[in-house]
């Protein structure tokens, strides 16, 4: 399998584009569900918290793996390759 300069640098694109997404989604979704929370207990606020954690990094995963690979896609596509 070889890889294409313009996949490359279109998968670094995507990549940045994903990062860009990521801070968006990951701070719209910290900022409700910290708007919802009704936790009464510190072990019910540090779930929350565990949670919150948790989300981030499958977010930040799926964002980078998506966006890189469709980055990579749309960049060797574009170079006709």
């Amino acid at each position: 399998m070889e890889l294409s300069l313009a996949g490359l640098i279109g998968a670094m694109i995507g990549t940045l584009l994903g990062a860009i997404n990521y801070a968006m989604i990951v701070s719209f979704v910290v900022r409700v569900l910290r708007a919802n929370d009704q936790s009464q207990t510190a072990a019910e606020r540090d779930a929350l918290e565990t949670r919150i954690s948790v989300g981030r990094r499958a977010i930040l995963a799926a964002d980078i793996v998506i966006c890189a690979g469709v980055g990579y896609w749309f960049g060797k596509t574009m170079a006709g390759g």
